[in-house]
């Protein structure tokens, strides 16, 4: 080769093995080898990782070769004096000629060429195409599993954090949930460790196979649903039996101010209606028994009937106390109308007439004597009045 081809083709070949030793230094110290190396791995990736390393650990037997070759070619074809004419020679034919040399383990003798030295001659640029191919082989193991751990583990990480929020409300809220949270969190470790494994097992044609990690993840956010749910009626059965309790008291207590009004009214007033019904008492014990088995569904709907059941009483109470005042506000409405009555016939001049005088004195003893029979005291106001009525026509 001439001067100036060798110094040229020197200098390339230096910038070549600088390009590929970073290349070499990057693969090697990648978090993805290190974790290969370290995990305990099965399957397909344990397959595809053993031939991998073993590609590696000859890459970089000819990288050693090749980079030896490359610093001889440097210190003879580089510099401010280089390249000299006695050393065109052998620059020529580290550059051109079969310079690497390798030397490996034999083969197993089942796969042993006869004539087989261990010793491979390569040039060059036969060691950049044989470490090129290499790189790919494990490039390409690497980068599928880097794709696979990427993929699915931001998936089991997005379903392990859905559970963890998860996990405190579960005590508690059913044999149900608590089964079907304890299957998906195994299966997230059953996943997890398969992922971990064997990556490889999801790498098909190019793609990460997700769906086992999508379908957990779908059940994880229904489980999670749930479990806020059944939470949300825990919590809400818990406010709601005290304040059932509270309801209860305050029913109780306004049947007896009922009750208090009612005697009132029954010594004044005959044929009132019976007292308004007892207030049921709540089945606290059974609502108590469904809250520690974790039945809150249940729980809600006896809660509902128990406050539908109350609210009925307290209508009942509410609607016999409106009776009760309405009788007695009928009373004291006949008491005034006796009044005006008695004074229009006064107006009339009539009042002093004995059958009026009479029909007066039958009306007062009805509604101011205790109890009053209302319905007759009603029927005899009603002839008072039409007997004013009768009067004043014959007076005119």
């Amino acid at each position: 080769m001439a001067e100036p081809a060798a110094e040229q083709a020197a200098v390339a070949v230096l910038a070549e093995r600088d390009a590929i030793q970073a290349n070499l230094l990057e693969l090697d110290q990648s978090f993805v080898r290190r974790l290969l190396d370290g995990a305990t791995l099965t399957g397909q990736t344990r397959q595809r990782w053993d031939a991998a390393s073993g590609t590696l650990a000859g890459l970089w037997e000819t990288y050693m070769a090749y980079s030896a070759v490359v610093d001889r070619v440097a210190e003879l074809g580089t510099g401010s004096h280089r390249p000299a004419k006695k050393d065109l020679p052998e620059l020529t034919e580290l550059l051109t000629g079969t310079s690497v040399q390798l030397t490996r383990p034999p083969a197993p003798l089942a796969r042993r060429d006869l004539a087989d030295t261990g010793r491979r001659e390569l040039t060059l640029e036969a060691s950049v195409a044989a470490m090129r191919r290499a790189f790919t082989e494990v490039a390409e193991v690497t980068s599928a599993v880097e794709a696979v751990w990427g993929q699915m583990g931001d998936r089991l990480d997005a379903t392990a954090a859905e559970l963890t929020r998860c996990r405190p409300l579960v005590a508690g809220l059913g044999d149900e949930v608590e089964v079907a949270f304890r299957d998906a969190d195994s299966s997230l470790d059953s996943l997890r460790a398969g992922v971990n494994a064997d990556p490889l097992a999801l790498w098909h044609e190019g793609h990460v196979d997700t769906s086992a990690a999508d379908r957990l993840r779908e059940q994880a956010v229904r489980l999670a649903a749930r479990i806020a749910e059944l939470d949300q009626l825990r919590r809400d059965a818990r406010r709601r039996i005290d304040e059932l309790r509270g309801e209860v008291a305050a029913a109780q207590a306004a049947r007896q101010d009922a009750v208090a009004a009612w005697r009132h009214a029954a010594e004044r007033i005959t044929a009132l209606p019976g007292p308004p019904p007892d207030i049921a008492e709540p089945p606290l014990a059974s609502l108590d028994a469904l809250a520690a088995a974790g039945r809150w569904t249940r729980l809600q709907d006896e809660i509902d009937s128990c406050t539908a059941g109350l609210a009925a009483s307290a209508a009942k109470t509410e609607e016999f106390e409106r009776s009760v005042a309405a009788m007695l506000g009928h009373r004291d409405e006949l008491r005034g109308l006796v009044g005006a009555y008695k004074a229009k016939a006064a107006r009339l001049g009539v009042a002093e007439g004995a059958d009026l005088a009479v029909r007066y004195d039958q009306v007062r003893d009805l509604l101011w004597t205790a109890p009053c029979d209302l319905a007759a005291a009603e029927a005899a106001v009603a002839g008072y009045q039409q007997a004013i009525h009768a009067a004043e026509g014959r007076r005119r």
